[in-house]
């Protein structure tokens, strides 16, 4: 496994433990990453990662809301809801990280950590929100 690969996969279990539990301490959070990465910037990276979702988890829930049609947040699967974070925050925040490498990437870890339905899930959300990323809607004519 490739190292952003796995830093992501340490991103995504932090974000699926949040869920959970909301009041683990930043110290309990770097020895996890400490425990499981060995190079310091895959463990920068994956805190990044972590920090960023939640920074901009309302703008991300958002997002998701916007696309999911016929589901809400809360009853997607624990695991696909923090796949899909974790790749919108990367859509969003990290541009220079190419599209199809993070739809790859969360349709990877939907793989190995979802159900058999979660890789046709995650990627047909993370390619509406990509679409949109890269064709916003025209803003609409001010009024004279």
């Amino acid at each position: 496994m490739l190292p952003r690969s796995r830093a992501r996969e340490v991103a995504l279990q932090l974000l699926f433990q949040l869920d959970f539990n909301p009041n683990v301490e930043r110290s309990s959070i770097e020895r996890f990453v400490q425990d499981r990465l060995r190079e310091a910037r895959d463990r920068e990276f994956c805190l990044r990662l972590y920090d960023g979702v939640r920074q901009h988890l309302r703008q991300i829930d958002e997002q998701l809301a916007g696309v999911a049609e016929n589901w809400r947040l809360p009853r997607m699967h624990a695991v696909d809801r923090n796949v899909l974070r974790l790749a919108v925050f990367e859509l969003l925040h990290e541009r220079d990280i190419p599209i199809p490498v993070v739809i790859t990437e969360a349709m990877e870890l939907s793989r190995r950590f979802g159900n058999k339905d979660s890789p046709a899930f995650v990627n047909g959300l993370l390619d509406r929100i990509a679409q949109s990323r890269d064709n916003p809607s025209p803003a609409l004519p001010e009024p004279s």
